[in-house]
Order: structure tokens, then sequence, then C-alpha cells
């Protein structure tokens, strides 16, 4: 592994980036060894702050990308490993660049497509010296084929996720019985909606972690001025290497998958590991590209196969967000970029509470989630969708802040991924090209799926009392203001028919409930 002070000072034809969230040990161009290739894996202040990341996020990315890089290297491949003491030099990444292929008197830059639309442009629009090109590959990462994208989604267009995956399981003949799907069902996502029994939260795995030395990386971070925020322990608890990676998935087949599909949408604060529950945390691993989703697939498959205790809806519950909504949120990106991220559906403006930086708030479900996050740099899916992203919707907050938090804060979230969950899942701002409904919830949906109203100073009984629930009235208060656009959507009738029913009286009550809210937000 070399540096900027110590590589050799030879030249090389070519000029290879790898990317912090391209570590893919079996892409085809490490299939042979090239001593006229050079490989660039660089840590660059730019990817540090176009948003404020948690600590844990940057060091995680940078650890990772170290492995990897001394991975290639012990593979007998050639290849530079920039620090940020190496490449602060440079402005940008298109700087970089330019100056090694000059230094290395390279002729051709070579790059795997980038997951984010602002990077693919910087790498597109890259301006080479006279003599030297550049060429784009795939990251042979994904099952879908970035060149299919088109055949399944169309700009501004609305695309079911359901009708979505069922094509991908046709497509890749997974959980088939021939034309038809194993079981007789597409979808069990009925029976994978249980609150957590007493015995399900004491039979919890403890979660396997890692330990990774964060206090080299930190020390950086301070020397560059990286301005990150969150808890970041002396010891990352994360996979950074390829083996740990399918450690995980192991793990996760053995302990969590019997229980995961049926308690994967519950919330618990009664155990040390409330934070992991059944799910598989994997997602920094894939999404960083240490492992493949063909690969988590199979594991899974192989080992449902294997153990005939297992039941299908479990395993069709992990499947459908792999090979389902992992596939789609990125055609979504795709196809829709870049105008997606300027969708504000709800025209909302709110500057997020203090309290999302803290988690300091006496709203406990919120509490739970955000100090979880601020903790681990992670939280499962409905701690992002139903407690924190429905109460960020239900208070008109500002889309782009609200896309800022979860880009930064998850140690998992690269935009691809992020945008489409959080601008359009979470907070309807598409207008409707992700979700069919807005996930708007009162305190109600909080309480099914938890136990954080247990020891909430809010009631969720309450409507109108000081102590309410604060989502019972913010939640009529985002159907009432939003009666023009969401009126008529069917899967919304039956809120809108009981918002017709109650009196004039009863409504404005409501609604002078949630303006006192909204007028006070970090006080909650």
């Amino acid at each position: 592994m070399t540096s900027n002070s110590d590589a050799p000072q030879k030249h090389f034809k070519r000029l290879r980036l790898v990317l912090g969230d391209q570590l893919n040990a079996r892409h085809s161009w490490y299939s042979k060894k090239d001593d006229q290739t050079l490989y660039l894996i660089a840590e660059l202040k730019q990817e540090c702050s176009y948003v404020k990341h948690h600590a844990q996020k940057i060091c995680a990315f940078f650890i990772a990308m170290a492995h990897f890089s001394k991975a290639l290297s012990n593979a007998g491949h050639e290849v530079l490993y920039l620090s940020l003491d190496d490449s602060s030099a440079y402005e940008n990444l298109p700087e970089l660049i330019q100056s090694l292929m000059k230094r290395f008197e390279c002729s051709v830059f070579e790059y795997q497509r980038p997951d984010e639309y602002r990077l693919l442009a910087q790498l597109r629009e890259l301006k080479l010296h006279s003599g030297q090109a550049s060429k784009e590959y795939d990251t042979e990462h994904f099952l879908l084929p970035y060149d299919d994208i088109p055949n399944y989604f169309k700009e501004g267009r609305h695309v079911r996720m359901e009708s979505f995956y069922r094509k991908m399981r046709k497509r890749f003949d997974i959980l088939m019985q021939g034309d038809q799907p194993a079981g007789e069902r597409w979808n069990f996502d009925a029976d994978n909606r249980n609150k957590l029994s007493k015995e399900a939260i004491e039979d919890i795995p403890q979660p396997l972690v890692f330990s990774h030395p964060s206090k080299e990386v930190e020390a950086r971070l301070k020397r560059h001025n990286v301005i990150s925020f969150g808890n970041l322990p002396e010891e990352l608890p994360w996979p950074c290497t390829r083996q740990e990676a399918l450690s995980l998935l192991s793990f996760f087949c053995q302990h969590c998958l019997l229980h995961f599909g049926r308690y994967q949408d519950a919330m618990t604060s009664q155990t040390p590991h409330a934070w992991s529950l059944y799910h598989s945390r994997l997602s920094f691993a894939l999404n960083t590209k240490m492992i493949s989703p063909k690969q988590v697939i199979d594991a899974v498959l192989e080992h449902y196969a294997a153990h005939p205790e297992l039941e299908l809806a479990q395993v069709e519950g992990f499947v459908r967000q792999i090979l389902g909504w992992r596939e789609y949120v990125r055609g979504m990106y795709w196809s829709n970029m870049p105008s997606y991220a300027e969708h504000n559906y709800f025209e909302a403006s709110r500057p997020l509470p203090e309290w999302f930086w803290s988690g300091e708030t006496n709203m406990h479900c919120l509490q739970q989630s955000i100090q979880q996050s601020l903790v681990y740099a992670y939280a499962h899916h409905i701690q992002r969708l139903m407690v924190i992203g429905n109460f960020a919707m239900l208070a008109g907050l500002d889309p782009d802040a609200v896309d800022q938090w979860y880009l930064g804060i998850y140690i998992d979230a690269i935009e691809w991924v992020e945008l489409p969950n959080t601008r359009g899942m979470s907070q309807f701002a598409d207008g409707g090209m992700i979700a069919t409904k807005p996930y708007a919830a009162s305190g109600n949906y909080i309480q099914k799926m938890s136990d954080y109203c247990l020891e909430c100073d809010y009631s969720t009984k309450h409507k109108l009392e000081d102590n309410a629930c604060p989502l019972n009235s913010l939640y009529w208060d985002f159907l009432y203001r939003h009666q023009d656009k969401l009126g008529n959507n069917p899967r919304l009738s039956f809120a809108y028919r009981n918002l017709d029913k109650m009196t004039d009286s009863q409504r404005e009550a409501l609604l002078a409930k949630a303006r006192q809210i909204l007028e006070n937000l970090d006080q909650l």
C-alpha cells in the first residue's frame, strides 16, 4: 500500500479509480494482474463535506477502503492509496486525477460508473490533456443492468414496486415454481408486521460486531477540519472487509433469519440489543459492494433449503428487500435524476428541530430512534420511515434538510438509495412517484408496533390535553392542510371520511393544537 510520498516513481499506461463504495473484489478488473495499470483509492475532502456526515460513516468508509487497497496490493496489483494527508493539496477529485495522469504519464483513465449523480457528472465532465482518453465501466454489482433501467422505469412516472418485484422474481428465477411464485403468493408482507413479544425480545441474539480502531482516522479528520457529528467509539463495530461481511451474512442466516420477517417492522427499547433486533445490518457491506446482492440472496436461499423450520414468509420478506426494494429505488433514482432531488410536493419549509442533532426530546419514539442513530449511525427501516420520517412529513420539515440529515447520519446512506427512500417513500415530496399514499400515521401506529409509548411523557390516548401525543393532532392537521392534493386518494378515503365526520369545533380544536405544536417544535 503506497501513499503520495512513497509511491514508486514509475510510469503506467492506465489509471483506474476505485471509489469508496466500489469495493467489489470480484470485479472483472481484477481478474488478471497488469503492471501497466495503477489503481487509485483516495480519501477525499469533497466526499467528507458535501453534507455533514456521522463520524462513524466517514471512518468506516476510510477503513474499508484501506483494507481493500491492501487486499489488492497483496493480490499483486499496483495500488496508490492516498489518505486525506496526501490528497488535501487538491481542490477536488478531477484536479487529483488530472495531476496523477500527468505525474505517471498515463494515456488512459478508467472508472466504474458512480452510483451518485454528482460523481457521475464530475467524472463524465472531466477534462483530460491531449492524447489522454477516459473509459467508463459498470460496477458489476446490481442484479438489474444499468442499461436495462429504462425498460422498467420512465422519467416522471409512478412505478409500482410490487409489479417490478414480480418481474425481477421471474427474470432471475428466485422463489419461483415454474412461472408461479413459491407458496402460491408473491408477497407475505401481511404476515410480517408483528409486535415483539416478551419471548421474542428475550431471544434477540447478541449482535455480531467487529473491532476496527478509529483513532488514526479521527486524527486525520481533525487535522483537516472535517466537521462531523454522532458518536465515534474507539473500535468501529461495522464490517470493513469482505470476510467480515460474509461472516455477518452467515450470522444473520443462522441467528436472525428465523424471526426476521415476522418482526421486521417491530421496535423496542426493552433490551440492549434494541438497535440490532433480528435485522441483518448488511446494508453498509452491500452499499460499499464488499458483497453482492446475488451473494446475499443465494446464501439466504441455501440456508432456507437446508432448514425446514424456516417459513417461506420469513425468507420472502428478506428477499423482497434485496431483490425488490433495493433494485427498485436504484431504478427510480437513475430514471428521474437530477430533477428528482428538487421535488417538494407539499411545499414544506420548516427547519429541523434542534433535537434532530441530539435526540433530546420528550417524544420517546423519536428520542429512541434518533439517539440510536447518533450512537450507531444506524436505524432500521421502520424507525427511519414511520418514526423520524413520519414526524418530519407531518411537521412539514424542509425535504432538502431532511435529505441531508438522512444522507449524513446513516452509515449505509449513499444518495442513490437514500434520496428515493427519503424524499419519495418517507416525505411523499415526489407527489406519488414511489408511494401510492403518504406514509402518515398518528401515535396509534407507534403504540401498535413498539413499546416506546410505555415510557413516553405523552399519551397516544389523548389528542388535545397537554400530554397528548403530538403525532395525533399533527396527523389530522396534515390531512386537512393537504386535502386539495390528497383528498381524492382512494387509500386515504377512510381517513378523510373520519375528518369529515368531525364537528367544526372538534376539527378546529385539533388544528389549533397542531399549530401550537408546530410553533414550538424545539420544545417537544
